[in-house]
């Protein structure tokens, strides 16, 4: 089956700045794909030349087996950009009307489900709506016609954390009824619990993409231990091992010590096996602690917020 979203080998530069470079990205079907990295990583650049408003300098991109530029291709994305402008002259029914034309939308149950659970009242005019009205607008855009693919750009900006669990059921929702979403975010933990699989981006590269679970079990596992009451804190020593890295001792009189490890904790059973200890707990690492592996490196200074292309201002896909 042809990928939803395919990107081989690609680069796109600004000049003599290269915000994306040898790109391999690919999205399959029925699947929530998080896509994960700081201002100025090269998120927004993909997304533009997913939806065709920016094209690459070298390499292929195809969304739905297709170029993005081509109009079959636009109607059965469902997008939200990461700065959506909307005409301050409707109200929020008549925009949704307005998008629904477009869209070929018959049928508006949905999207009035959608609009009643994200709590928005339709006959508000668009101008002075806060941010995260505006917001979940736009997702009800985006969501309502149930799109072949999502492409959601930093889709919770603004929103509460009530809003957050209602995206959040949508997202899973859409999944369960065999759509796909592309989910750019800097909250983690709204990824790590719906995302299948997950791609880093750092300084326009891909760091890492895997299911969900690998990118976790990649990550450094955290050991809290506590030593017997009057037992020497062997600090050194677990400092000296292969696998360690961030020994610290708890509190300044405490028995208990924390530690990162990487690799099979066999030397490490074996140096407390040698000591009398009361806890030993390895919480499972969280997306979290996986991502900021991949970031524990400097990223170059020439990346930064400022890089990003200027974001287009449209709303969600015709």
């Amino acid at each position: 089956m042809t990928p939803l979203i395919e990107c081989t080998d690609v680069t796109k530069k600004f000049g003599d700045f290269t915000a994306l470079s040898r790109l391999n990205l690919t999205v399959p079907h029925g699947v929530v794909y998080g896509y994960l990295g700081p201002n100025g990583a090269g998120k927004s650049t993909t997304i533009r030349m997913l939806m065709g408003l920016s094209r690459p300098t070298s390499g292929r991109v195809r969304v739905l087996g297709r170029p993005p530029t081509d109009p079959e291709v636009r109607g059965r994305i469902g997008y939200l950009p990461g700065e959506l402008r909307l005409d301050d002259r409707l109200t929020i029914h008549q925009t949704l009307v307005s998008w629904g034309r477009l869209r070929g939308l018959a049928d508006t149950a949905y999207r009035d489900e959608l609009v009643q659970r994200f709590g928005i009242d339709p006959s508000r005019k668009v101008r002075g709506l806060s941010t995260g009205n505006r917001r979940k607008v736009g997702l009800v855009g985006a969501f309502m016609a149930r799109p072949e693919l999502l492409i959601l750009d930093e889709p919770t900006n603004g929103l509460d954390p009530l809003m957050q669990q209602v995206f959040l059921t949508a997202v899973e929702e859409a999944r369960d009824n065999g759509q796909s979403v592309l989910l750019s975010s800097h909250i983690l933990s709204e990824v790590e619990r719906v995302a299948d699989r997950v791609a880093v981006l750092q300084g326009g590269r891909l760091a890492a993409s895997g299911p969900t679970h690998e990118l976790r079990r990649r990550a450094a596992q955290r050991f809290h231990i506590t030593f017997a009451e009057g037992e020497d804190l062997p600090l050194a020593a677990l400092s000296g091992l292969g696998g360690a890295s961030a020994v610290e001792r708890r509190t300044p009189e405490g028995q208990e010590v924390s530690l990162a490890w990487a690799g099979s904790p066999d030397p490490l059973l074996s140096l407390l096996a040698g000591h009398r200890i009361t806890t030993l707990t390895a919480p499972e690492p969280d997306l979290e602690e996986a991502f900021l592996e991949y970031y524990q490196n400097d990223v170059p200074d020439s990346r930064g917020a400022a890089a990003e292309e200027p974001s287009p201002a449209v709303g969600p896909a015709r």
